[in-house]
């Protein structure tokens, strides 16, 4: 079969016969266990690691973003294949994640949002890199600003209302997550609408050390999109 020939962004995407570890991770190792040993040293050095780490997760939202735009270039296996790889890539993140939160209070109080954006990436629950982003950052007030902007988006045809709803979802989702009070017709329409995938992350999103339980969510979906 003859591959579609990439452009544009699509070309940055990682390639069957290239270097596996592209995106984020290329520019990751080896520096990222340096950048653990400087988690205790104190706030500046906090703030360092913190810095470090969001441009990570940026990296990869940009591959996973890279990706769906260009969707309609790529073969379907080379599609599946790459975001599996780039979803495995977000698994390694969360695991080196939680070993340096493991005991240190302050990072946990400063990275949470981080990994609780990372596993709903993980478990496909979120699939809006943007929306991950702003949820990884703690930014409850640009959510609220795309969530009016989507709503102005569908009143005038310009969003379809299957991604409206399901963008929905996640922004609420996630400001929930963040300790923000929802009205009574979010809270309504995040019963109505809510798939499974988002109501297990729900569910086991409530620990955050329950990274394990996420992966092994993710392996069921990727499992049960092959059938």
């Amino acid at each position: 079969m003859r591959r579609k020939k990439r452009g544009g962004a699509c070309s940055g995407l990682p390639s069957r016969s290239g270097d596996r570890r592209t995106g984020a991770f290329r520019y990751f190792y080896p520096f990222f266990y340096e950048k653990i040993k400087m988690a205790s040293r104190g706030k500046t050095e906090t703030s360092k690691l913190k810095q470090n780490l969001e441009e990570q997760l940026d990296r990869l939202m940009q591959q996973l973003q890279d990706l769906e735009e260009c969707r309609e270039e790529l073969e379907a296996d080379e599609y599946e294949e790459t975001k599996k790889e780039t979803l495995e890539q977000l698994g390694e993140f969360n695991d080196s994640l939680k070993k340096i939160m493991s005991g240190n209070m302050t990072l946990v109080d400063e990275l949470s949002g981080m990994q609780l954006a990372i596993q709903a990436a993980i478990s496909q629950a979120f699939k809006t890199p943007e929306v991950i982003r702003l949820f990884a950052k703690k930014q409850p007030g640009q959510l609220r600003t795309r969530l009016a902007e989507m709503d102005r988006d569908l009143m005038v045809g310009k969003l379809e209302r299957d991604v409206y709803t399901q963008q929905k979802l996640e922004i609420l989702t996630a400001l929930r997550k963040l300790g923000e009070k929802l009205t009574a017709d979010d809270e309504a329409f995040l019963s109505t609408n809510a798939g499974a995938a988002l109501s297990q992350f729900e569910k086991v999103s409530t620990d955050l050390g329950s990274g394990d339980k996420v992966l092994a969510l993710a392996s069921f979906e990727v499992e049960k999109n092959k059938k």
